[in-house]
């Protein structure tokens, strides 16, 4: 595209630095050692793109402009990686939601009875809603940890509770 076709001042304009997962003031940082590589291979990737950043100089005030982008994020995800805590599934109880468990719940009553989920609670940075890998800040994930093998629990889902059973537990 033609310069003549974009504001002069584009180049001056602060790029806008996409914020990590939101993670509550004071709460750890638990990653799961999946998410941890998840971290990891997210900053080899970056530094490789700030690499190609570098070199690039066809674009001086683009160049610039992708660079203050990337080590923004670099910035975020290092402090991300540096307060991150390990939480080795296998070295938690096979009978309690904890972190990093896959969870099967089943409706028992307030939704439609018999109405089964399952689900993986991870750190914030792992979460992901296709993958059914929930934060374990989420409000379903809170409102699991702890409960035990077949004990049933209280969801409120929207603005209506349902009552759900604990069907398994299982730590990949």
């Amino acid at each position: 595209m033609s310069r003549a076709f974009t504001k002069e001042d584009d180049s001056l304009e602060i790029p806008i630095i996409p914020p990590r997962a939101a993670l509550p003031p004071g709460t750890p940082n638990y990653v799961t050692p999946q998410g941890l590589e998840q971290l990891r291979t997210e900053l080899a990737e970056l530094e490789a793109a700030r690499t190609r950043a570098e070199a690039n100089r066809d674009n001086d005030a683009d160049r610039t402009r992708q660079l203050t982008l990337l080590n923004g994020q670099l910035q975020a995800l290092n402090a991300r990686i540096a307060t991150a805590k390990v939480v080795d599934p296998h070295q938690q109880p096979a009978n309690e939601v904890r972190f990093g468990a896959t969870v099967h719940l089943r409706t028992r009553s307030g939704g439609k009875p018999g109405t089964e989920r399952q689900f993986t609670i991870v750190g914030v940075d792992e979460a992901s809603v296709p993958a059914n890998k929930f934060a374990f800040i989420a409000p379903i994930a809170r409102a699991v940890l702890g409960a035990q093998l077949g004990q049933t629990v209280k969801l409120r889902l929207g603005p209506k509770e349902e009552e759900v059973e604990v069907v398994s537990i299982a730590y990949h």
